[in-house]
């Protein structure tokens, strides 16, 4: 497909004085064509540390992963926020379906793209990955060695979720057969009807006894604050059959032999956190979750800083998932920086 790439800017924040921007795109090993934004610092010469950017699952570039994007280039970073493949304007048919093996390979064709950069240093390069693209950093951390760090923000397991339900509620075989059942049936019914029925995006409205983090994500995602046209969530989601494809995978199999620094971050308050905790005993063989979690989950790690080797978890007090995705008093830059430059350093 030939993409039609939006010239204007479109995006939920606003356009930094203190760097440049462009758009660029460059193809997947499926030959998938990815749409990006470029940002880098204002008046810099030489090549610079360069980080590979996305989510949160279901959003677009012009979203979440562009203002970490925009805010990291305004600290020296170049920077680097794509849409996944079938979403936004990247390539990729059929539309808004996911695959962990095409997600992971998005962010390596992402770094394929900056190790070929004039502009990018190649032996500082790094990805972050919210939400659900926090855990396909984690496991792209797994297999891609050109990278020298790696951040998980706000993270979802999505393997986990579709194969187990928020908090593991169907961690079961009839639940998952049921789910099966379903799925296979939105075949049929999609094979019959010549198109792919479509769920998962933002309720709107929002019922009044919803749990809290449905109405943090319409504040975010069905608002003027980070509503987007192109964004699955704020409209009509994703394929529904596409679940199929993350029910059938598990991801972070390998997370014990990531050798980069690695930082996960979360909030308190989040009703993922327990993807975070779980992610971060995988990555550094502590014991401290069961990796089955119950509702409502008030967290096994304490708040603040937890270090083991040269991965971190941090949990910030006071926050949810969905202030991790814009709110600029919430998101620690500050340690994103210091975390990032420190693992280049170590070189």
């Amino acid at each position: 497909m030939t993409l039609q790439l939006t010239n204007e800017w479109d995006k939920v924040f606003k356009k930094s004085d203190k760097v440049n921007h462009r758009k660029v795109t460059f193809k997947n090993h499926f030959g998938i064509e990815i749409a990006a934004d470029l940002y880098g610092p204002k008046d810099t010469a030489g090549k610079l540390p360069a980080i590979a950017i996305t989510g949160p699952y279901g959003a677009v570039k012009e979203q979440s992963s562009g203002l970490y994007a925009q805010t990291l280039a305004e600290r020296g970073f170049l920077t680097l926020a794509f849409d996944p493949s079938f979403t936004g304007e990247s390539g990729g048919e059929t539309r808004y379906m996911t695959s962990p093996d095409i997600n992971i390979e998005d962010f390596q064709a992402a770094i394929d793209y900056l190790s070929n950069l004039d502009e990018a240093d190649q032996d500082k390069l790094a990805i972050i990955g919210i939400c659900g693209w926090g855990g396909m950093a984690l496991q792209a951390a797994c297999l891609e060695t050109r990278i020298k760090a790696a951040i998980a923000s706000t993270m979802y397991d999505m393997t986990r979720v579709a194969g187990n339900g928020y908090f593991d509620a169907d961690n079961n075989k009839t639940a998952r057969k049921n789910a099966r059942i379903a799925l296979n049936n939105q075949r049929t019914a999609d094979f019959k009807n010549g198109t792919y029925k479509l769920a998962g995006g933002v309720i709107d409205p929002v019922p009044d006894d919803a749990p809290q983090f449905l109405k943090d994500y319409h504040a975010y995602y069905k608002t003027p604050r980070g509503y987007h046209k192109r964004s699955l969530n704020s409209n009509d989601g994703w394929a529904v059959q596409t679940n199929g494809s993350l029910a059938n995978t598990r991801i972070l199999t390998y997370a014990n032999e990531i050798d980069m620094p690695v930082l996960i971050i979360h909030g308190e308050k989040a009703h993922s956190r327990y993807n975070s905790e779980t992610a971060f005993d995988m990555i550094t063989g502590e014991t401290r979750t069961n990796g089955i979690t119950p509702e409502p989950y008030t967290g096994v790690y304490p708040l603040g800083s937890t270090k083991v080797g040269n991965k971190e978890l941090l949990i910030i007090e006071g926050t949810s998932h969905v202030d991790l995705y814009d709110n600029l008093d919430k998101i620690p830059f500050d340690k994103i920086e210091t975390f990032l430059k420190e693992s280049f350093k170590a070189l």
